[in-house]
């Protein structure tokens, strides 16, 4: 193993209360992810490969649920990940230098900490506004790139941007997040396998892997009283502004 014991256990822990908050409101928690794994992993590419499988296990049954009760449909999300999709592969074939990573982690981390608060006070209508289809092709693409890069689906980027836009109903958005964020995944999987920088400590990860999947079960099934959508999403936004800050000053930029 490449952490000890104790160390892993409170990776679990936090993991678990991760996927299961997350999941709650549509998203598979991978900035968080990243997140806890940098105060414990030194690795930068063991860092965001085990993101990505978390990631891709909290999504996958949250996108299939969307589907089925009829809250996503794929001629709707085409724009978006037909960009996207290639545009991740393209972002996780590129090898960063550890530094660079860092800088590039800790400035995403520190954008997603705020897109989620900001999305808290956002007041989304039920009227929907019609956009061209270079719309969704466009933003699609730029996060996708982004999520490559650093190891995230991109998901909690596209749901404040797109409720700020007023694109959908809150639930299409969700659902659209959740299978954005499962496409991205896989496709920055493919392009760290073939660029030689998947790097997942199988142990760790099988244990983090069984983990998310019951926290993030937990999160879909059962409705959480004591916060609200928006308190989970103000407590984890926290969270990640916190350790984006940390990992930007110390391992990016090495001034703290």
């Amino acid at each position: 193993m490449l952490i000890n014991p104790e160390n892993l256990m409170l990776l679990c822990i936090g993991f678990f209360v991760v996927a299961a908050l997350y999941s709650s409101v549509g998203f598979g928690g991978g900035s968080s992810y990243l997140a806890l794994l940098t105060l414990f992993f030194a690795s930068f590419f063991a860092i965001r490969s085990i993101a990505l499988v978390c990631n891709l296990v909290v999504v996958t049954t949250s996108t299939y649920i969307y589907f089925k009760h009829g809250h996503a449909k794929l001629k709707d999300f085409f724009p978006f990940i037909l960009t996207s999709i290639p545009l991740a592969y393209l972002g996780a074939s590129f090898k960063l230098n550890e530094k660079v990573f860092f800088i590039l982690l800790g400035i995403s981390l520190i954008i997603s900490a705020l897109a989620l608060a900001w999305q808290t006070y956002t007041i989304t209508s039920l009227k929907v506004k019609k956009y061209p289809s270079y719309f969704g092709y466009f933003i699609g693409g730029c996060i996708g790139l982004l999520s490559g890069l650093v190891g995230i689906g991109g998901g909690i980027f596209l749901s404040p941007i797109l409720n700020h836009f007023k694109w959908n109903i809150p639930i299409k958005i969700a659902a659209l997040a959740s299978f954005f964020i499962l496409v991205n995944s896989l496709s920055s999987l493919l392009g760290y396998f073939n660029s030689g920088t998947l790097a997942l400590p199988w142990k760790e990860t099988l244990i983090l892997m069984a983990v998310v999947f019951l926290g993030g079960q937990l999160g879909i099934r059962i409705s959480l009283k004591k916060l609200t959508p928006n308190g989970i999403k103000r407590v984890t936004a926290l969270l990640v502004l916190f350790v984006g800050l940390r990992v930007l000053l110390k391992n990016g930029l090495a001034i703290v």
